[in-house]
């Protein structure tokens, strides 16, 4: 169960209100008045609480749970323990999502502390309702829309413009950069610093000025130490709805399209495209000056040397389409065991 002092939860619902927010059908025969007070995991949720089933590893926990409401497929309801109310839905984690939103909807919220001051420049336009925290910098000129909050000792630069109802936690910095509306930055995420830009030369490298911006569409999150460098003459640019895990490296001229997904630690080297949708895994890597079009998969640990086309997945390093690589992984294996034998 979440820990109230840091997530307090809202409510109670009762389980008729429950499978409206989840858009999930009620099974027959449950109690639509019964009352829930929060969500919990399977394995440690009681009569009063949510949980949900989306993953058949999880069955064995289903059928012995606690939990006064499971949110499940219907393959599955036919397991539930007994005296556990049901709501039906065909995507489960979804519902889920809605049902524990309704509960906690401020899980995220940053606490803006009262009775130190902030920096804002006397040029800086700052919209109603937005919420600065102690320690705080706001260069001349930035722009900062409605109902923002900016979190303590977060840094934004002259002339950067920030949409509405956008969320900068602390610690974060934004240099040379427009966001859209409802962008949420994570602590520690740098936004506008300069590429990796130099000339080499006998006698060293020679830094290249580094003169373009960062471009955030809405509705884009940025992970907790994350970069996105500015560009060297074009923009970067970050497509509407795309969510960037933490500790992720977008080099400069970068194109993401919109409503990617890229996980942790990933790095995209300068003037790649990345199409709309598409999917990076973990540690996985781009080279410059590449295209990964639009709906591809790239595995967790790929390495992309080559350009990716669109609706394809793809694994290894250097990085194949995934058939190929799991063909190659057997080949390799029948060798080795071949060598083994001869030994």
């Amino acid at each position: 169960m979440p820990d109230a002092r840091f997530f307090p939860p809202a409510g109670p619902f009762s389980l008729l209100q429950l499978a409206e927010i989840a858009g999930a059908e009620l099974r027959a025969g449950g109690d639509h008045e019964r009352m829930m007070t929060n969500v919990a995991p399977l394995d440690s949720a009681t009569a009063d609480d949510v949980s949900f089933l989306d993953n058949r590893l999880y069955v064995d926990q289903f059928r012995v749970t606690a939990a006064g409401c499971v949110i499940v497929a219907s393959k599955f309801a036919g397991q539930a323990a007994d005296g556990t109310s049901l709501l039906i839905s065909e995507h489960p984690y979804l519902s889920y999502a809605r049902v524990a939103t309704a509960f906690h909807p401020h899980s995220d919220s940053m606490y803006v502390p009262t009775g130190g001051e902030a920096n804002v420049h006397e040029r800086a336009v700052v919209g109603a309702g937005t919420e600065i925290a102690n320690g705080a910098v706001i260069g001349p000129g930035a722009h900062i829309g409605t109902n923002c909050v900016i979190g303590a000792n977060a840094y934004i630069g002259h002339a950067v413009r920030i949409g509405n109802d956008c969320r900068i936690a602390p610690l974060a910095s934004v240099r040379c950069a427009v966001l859209g509306d409802r962008v949420v930055l994570h602590a520690g995420a740098r936004l506008g610093e300069p590429g990796f830009g130099f000339a080499v030369t006998p006698e060293g490298m020679v830094t290249i000025p580094q003169l373009g911006r960062v471009i955030i569409g809405d509705d884009v999150e940025i992970g907790a130490n994350s970069t996105v460098d500015r560009g060297a003459g074009p923009d970067t640019v970050i497509g509407e709805g795309t969510r960037i895990d933490n500790l992720v490296q977008i080099g400069h001229n970068t194109q993401v399209g919109r409503r990617c997904v890229i996980a942790g630690m990933v790095g995209i080297a300068g003037s790649t495209t990345i199409g709309d949708g598409v999917m990076l895994g973990g540690q996985s890597g781009v080279a410059g000056h590449l295209t990964v079009g639009q709906g591809a998969r790239v595995a967790a640990q790929a390495g992309i040397i080559r350009s990716v086309p669109p609706g394809s997945t793809v694994m290894g390093l250097p990085a194949v389409p995934i058939k190929q690589f799991f063909r190659q992984a057997v080949a390799l294996s029948k060798l080795s065991q071949k060598r083994e034998d001869r030994e």
